[in-house]
């Protein structure tokens, strides 16, 4: 007897990419890469480098974690450097530091010792596992198909975040929903090396 396949679902269906500038809580998962740069402070091998450019960054997996959309994923790089130039690091750099900022509750502007703490890692592993607030966009991948990358991290200063953290999607062009009171952020955890912050999806001048 044959093994019928014909009323199996196609792939992706239900799979469509989750709605252009929705707003989200998302977790990070930083894939290592095994590259490691002790004069950059790089110990932990989390970076990867790309065999065919040679630019490094950091391949993270990025999970739903409340809302509709709870457990759908998608995924991007951050850059750390180019042989291009800094702007893939520059960009990088900001991503990662809003990042800490959204995590951790720490307004973008506040730059007492506290909050310059906050943005403080003892190595990339220490992004691993993050939850913080993005806004994503829909782009075409290398083989012209649809698929979610992070727009911008949405940091304490924007009037949705606390919405965001409490688990309430939203879209950045919606009104504001009412914002709950009961997110505490993440207590600040204690490290010594600069941050370095984070860049969505690869551009065609970083490849």
């Amino acid at each position: 007897m044959a093994i019928d396949f014909n009323d199996a679902p196609r792939q992706n269906d239900g799979f469509e990419p989750i709605p252009q500038n929705t707003l989200l809580k998302v977790r990070v998962t930083t894939r290592p890469g095994g590259f490691t740069d002790p004069s950059q402070g790089w110990h932990d091998g989390t970076p990867t480098q790309s065999e065919r450019t040679s630019s490094i960054y950091l391949n993270c997996e990025y999970t739903v974690v409340a809302g509709e959309y709870q457990k759908r994923k998608f995924f991007g790089l951050i850059g750390l450097w180019s042989p291009k130039g800094n702007t893939w690091r520059d960009m990088g750099r900001a991503t990662i530091r809003a990042m800490l900022n959204s995590a951790r509750g720490v307004h973008p502007n506040d730059n007492t010792p506290q909050a310059a703490a906050v943005r403080r890692i003892n190595d990339f592993g220490d992004l691993d596992g993050l939850v913080f607030a993005v806004q994503v966009a829909v782009e075409k991948d290398d083989r012209d198909e649809l698929r979610n990358v992070v727009k911008q991290v949405i940091e304490p200063d924007h009037p949705q975040y606390q919405a965001v953290m409490a688990g309430i999607a939203a879209s950045a062009t919606s009104p504001t929903p009412p914002t709950p009171t009961t997110y505490v952020p993440q207590a600040p955890a204690s490290a010594p090396a600069a941050a370095t912050p984070s860049v969505p999806g690869k551009p065609a001048w970083a490849q």
